[in-house]
């Protein structure tokens, strides 16, 4: 049930932008780049970003579990 609300949730928050700092460093760092690199520079951010979104959904599992801990506390 955690997880549905989750992912409900997740088109909804707001995310920023890259950040300047990003686009100055991996733009001119791509274009550097071979076409077999640029492959691989993308698959390594892509898994990245897969093991960020994955550390995200975990924290905020145990952020309301952690929660609903505190109130059962409360409540005793």
């Amino acid at each position: 049930m955690i997880d549905e609300i989750y992912n409900s949730r997740i088109g909804i928050i707001k995310t920023d932008h890259f950040s300047d700092e990003w686009e100055q460093t991996a733009i001119p760092f791509e274009e550097s780049l071979t076409e077999e690199q640029i492959i691989l520079f993308h698959k390594l951010c892509d898994l990245q970003s897969e093991t960020a979104a994955a550390e995200m959904r975990a924290a905020y599992k145990a952020g309301f579990k952690d929660g609903v801990s505190m109130m059962r506390e409360v409540q005793e």
